[in-house]
């Protein structure tokens, strides 16, 4: 009986050795366990390259056509200050004052809104219209849209044309006051094409209408 336990003991101690053998040695196939996430490696972050500069993108304005960019650059080159939207506000302004003043036959108010040449030509209208005795009764109804469509500069002269599109209920009275054209019921829609001056960097920040047409 005991030989049998002797015999016993030895065959475990054999298979033990055995076993030992095999899972004791690392055989290069073993997956690894995986890491906590404190005992992982931080990540290395590179530093990036620089990005190429780029050029500042245009400011894009509906108002403006393509071919009076280049001379609005001009214009903010020679002037820094320079600002579209500005501009065009006062553009609208003087558009209003300038049909104003010229349907009442104000010439005092013209001269100080447009250039001497043009103020030649309004001035002739008015006197042929108080001779004829006939006065206007017209009315800026809105001003739809005012577009730059040309800018040009040329040393320190500036030139900005702007389209207006507009509503104007025109009437004409005779001497009597009676309506011999138009209607005051029934605006017409208007397209003038303006051009403006200035010298740039010059005391005087006014631009003023150095010619009118028709689009």
């Amino acid at each position: 009986m005991l030989f049998y336990v002797v015999l016993l003991a030895m065959v475990a101690l054999f298979l033990a050795l055995r076993l030992y053998s095999v899972l004791g040695k690392r055989t290069g196939h073993e997956q690894p366990l995986p890491r906590s996430a404190d005992d992982r490696p931080l990540p290395i972050t590179l530093p990036r390259a620089p990005e190429p500069a780029q050029a500042a993108a245009p400011v894009m304005n509906r108002n403006i056509d393509p071919r009076a960019e280049q001379g609005l650059r001009a214009v903010i080159s020679g002037e820094p200050g320079f600002d579209v939207n500005q501009f065009l506000g006062g553009a609208q302004a003087a558009y209003r004052m300038t049909l104003e003043a010229f349907w009442k036959g104000d010439e005092d108010a013209l001269a100080d809104l447009v250039e001497r040449d043009v103020l030649a030509a309004f001035a002739e209208a008015i006197a042929q219209r108080r001779e004829a005795g006939q006065t206007l009764d017209n009315r800026l109804i809105r001003v739809d849209s005012a577009r730059i469509v040309d800018a040009q500069v040329e040393g320190r002269q500036a030139r900005i044309t702007v389209r207006f599109d507009a509503d104007i209920a025109a009437v004409t009275r005779d001497a009597e006051g009676q309506v011999i054209a138009g209607s005051l019921s029934d605006a017409v829609e208007t397209h003038d094409v303006w051009t403006f001056a200035r010298t740039l960097k010059s005391g005087d920040p006014n631009w003023k209408l150095v010619d009118t047409d028709e689009a």
